[in-house]
């Protein structure tokens, strides 16, 4: 090789040994010409070779790895090395990249559109399973803090419970109300739609009582309180996590659970009840006003096939599902908010992971709760 800034020297002895020696600079200015010079380089016949690394003038890592892998290179083509000398300021370094070895060979990936589905769904479900168990764990830990605070009820945060109320409750009104109304007057409108092919206009008073007060008005609330709420108590705590206010809770020896998540919890277990028979009157006024409208049943009529089509179960059986779902949406959004990592796009995206979750399990509850009251006769 030309000698520039680092070279070999390379020689044969009598009993047909190679000894290659390794002079100058070995280090990151030499590692250009270098490279390709080394890519190409071989040793004609085989044979044992010994490494000199003695008479070099300084070495760096890249020099250390240039020669490491010069060494593969001739073990691959079939020479025994052999590292004759090595200068001790040299040894530690070149021992370190020995032992760290060569870079992975990065395999060209095959395309398996079959087995690459299989592969992304059976990890979806391994992770949607690691994702039950902890938030089953995390529903163990708030129900463990609430019993602390039923011993001892002063330890609770009343100022938060009603801040909380306030936001998740009374903000929500106008955005509920509206939605209930349209959501009767679309279906008011549908009903008598397909009954009056039957005579049977009437009985749309029956179709939206019924199915407001147990399915539509509690399951409307729960997915409007999750898109509202629900996400709000995940970037709301996420914030906190990303400013490292979640961490100087802890270290001043506060419950972080008992500080933020119980509160929401509390606060929305209250204010859902109330949310879905708000909703459930708003729905039924809507379905009275489009009943008027187009089927000319007067407001007094709508309220008299009301009162014979609905019973007190009815009723009940929407708002018993309410503080279940409460629970379900503060728990979901309370624990992702408490996994964000700290940074922005993190809150963003357990938020919306938040809201997902947080709906997927009020209709899968809901669907259990259904089936629950199926066999009851409820």
């Amino acid at each position: 090789m030309a000698r520039e800034r680092a070279w070999l020297e390379s020689s044969r002895a009598g009993d047909g040994e190679w000894r290659l020696a390794a002079l100058g600079h070995w280090d990151l200015k030499a590692a250009g010409g270098l490279s390709g010079t080394l890519d190409g380089f071989a040793l004609d016949g085989g044979g044992a070779v010994s490494l000199d690394l003695s008479r070099l003038d300084a070495m760096d890592t890249v020099g250390a790895y240039l020669l490491s892998a010069l060494s593969d290179r001739l073990k691959a083509a079939g020479h025994g090395v052999d590292l004759a000398a090595i200068r001790p300021e040299h040894a530690a370094l070149f021992d370190a990249v020995r032992e760290v070895g060569p870079p992975p060979v990065e395999r060209a990936q095959t395309h398996r559109p079959i087995l690459d589905m299989l592969e992304r769904t059976g990890r979806t479900a391994v992770d949607g399973l690691r994702e039950g168990r902890d938030l089953l764990s995390f529903l163990g830990l708030i129900a463990i803090t609430f019993g602390r605070l039923i011993v001892n009820p002063r330890r609770l945060r009343f100022r938060s419970v009603m801040f909380h109320i306030e936001q998740t409750g009374l903000n929500a009104l106008p955005i509920l109300g509206l939605l209930s109304f349209l959501i009767g007057v679309v279906l008011a409108f549908q009903g008598a739609d397909q009954l009056r092919r039957f005579g049977a206009e009437l009985f749309v008073v029956n179709l939206l009582g019924v199915s407001i007060l147990r399915e539509i008005g509690i399951l409307m609330t729960a997915i409007i309180v999750a898109g509202r709420s629900g996400s709000a108590f995940t970037a709301q705590i996420g914030t906190m996590k990303v400013n490292q206010e979640v961490d100087a809770i802890s270290t001043l020896g506060l419950d972080v659970v008992e500080l933020l998540v119980v509160p929401r919890a509390l606060a929305l277990m209250i204010t859902l009840p109330l949310l879905a028979f708000y909703a459930d009157i708003m729905g039924l006024f809507g379905g009275a006003v489009m009943s008027y409208a187009t089927l000319d049943i007067t407001f007094g009529q709508f309220i008299r096939q009301l009162h014979g089509a609905v019973t007190l179960p009815h009723f009940l059986v929407g708002l018993v599902k309410a503080p279940v779902f409460a629970l379900v949406i503060a728990m979901v959004g309370c624990y992702e908010g408490l996994k964000v990592s700290g940074s922005a796009e993190s809150v963003g995206t357990l938020t919306t992971k938040s809201v997902v979750e947080s709906i997927f399990l009020v209709i899968v509850l809901d669907a259990v709760f259904s089936v629950l009251f199926s066999f009851l006769r409820l």
